[in-house]
């Protein structure tokens, strides 16, 4: 953690669900300060230690994805940039990863709800067991960090948008800066939705949903628009997942969605063989740490998409 001292803690207490324009801010910042923010996992705590699958039916959706927030920064107004540096993470050492029917890449194939609760060493962050099958690396990031949008009324948290939200970018992770288009007195940037891990591509829908503390330091660029969000990582973001190489399994065809589809049934139809665990299991796995690439995209009519499956978890 930077040694500069932190100007505020907003707690979790202070938590909301969607975007609103017209919610009060919590707490008002100048430029350049750091806050450490409490931030409920994506379920809002609705899954404990005791939980079993029966849990995943009876969320409460309409509660989902809490966002804490938001926060006023002094002096930003619309057409500025919010520069967001993501300083460092305090896990709790609790997650839980789900397939949730209706959501996920593989609705169509996985209808049943499945539930895996983790635990893991919040202090050493060493990998964390996926039962008796596999032991994934951790790597904290906040899936949802987000600013007010322009237009009016309540605007749900789960769709990403032009001012970011629930981005669900596994490199926004320690030393990662993201930059986010201002188009609101004040910003009013929230954060939540954290993760110990997750593939690229995040493809069942849950990562390894994690509740921990996030600070970050703010900054602002003034009268710079900028369409999109944009980040900088600090180095390498695969090193964690490199080590021993990767089974890929690709999708070909004309349709993106459906090519990503097929490259993901063959690694959990590989998964399921090769490593004898129950086929919603491995969709799970494939979720927390694969990783779904596009790589090829100009040789029309049909483009290929990669899914890469990390060897060493198995090891």
């Amino acid at each position: 953690m930077c040694q500069q001292t932190l100007v505020k803690t907003i707690h979790g207490g202070h938590h909301h669900h969607g975007w609103d324009n017209s919610f009060a801010p919590v707490a008002r910042v100048a430029p350049g300060s750091m806050v450490e923010l409490e931030c409920k996992d994506s379920g809002n705590g609705h899954f404990t230690t005791d939980s079993t699958v029966a849990a995943v039916s009876s969320m409460p959706f309409d509660k989902i994805n809490p966002v804490t927030g938001p926060i006023y920064v002094e002096g930003a107004e619309p057409g500025d940039i919010l520069k967001v540096t993501i300083d460092s993470f305090r896990p709790s050492g609790f997650g839980w990863t789900a397939n949730i029917p209706g959501f996920g890449l593989l609705t169509d194939q996985f209808q049943n709800p499945a539930l895996m609760l983790w635990h893991y060493d919040r202090n050493n962050m060493t990998p964390a067991a996926f039962g008796k099958f596999a032991k994934v690396p951790l790597k904290p990031f906040a899936g949802t960090i987000g600013l007010a949008l322009a237009e009016p009324g309540l605007h749900s948290v789960i769709p990403p948008r032009r001012v970011g939200g629930n981005l669900d970018i596994r490199d926004l992770n320690a030393g990662s800066s993201l930059y986010l288009p201002v188009e609101v007195a004040g910003a009013l940037l929230s954060i939540g939705d954290t993760h110990a891990a997750q593939g690229d591509g995040e493809v069942c829908g849950t990562a390894i949903e994690s509740a921990m503390d996030v600070t970050v330091k703010l900054d602002l660029i003034k009268n710079t628009p900028l369409a999109m969000p944009r980040f900088t990582t600090a180095g390498p973001v695969t090193r964690h997942l490199d080590g021993s190489g990767y089974e890929a399994f690709t999708g070909i065809g004309p349709d993106l969605m459906q090519a990503a589809r097929d490259a993901v049934s063959g690694a959990i139809d590989w998964i399921t063989r090769e490593h004898h665990m129950p086929p919603e299991q491995a969709y799970m796995l494939c979720s927390v740490c694969g990783d779904l690439r596009i790589s090829e995209i100009v040789d029309m009519p049909n483009w290929v998409v990669a899914f890469y499956v990390p060897r060493l978890v198995f090891e």
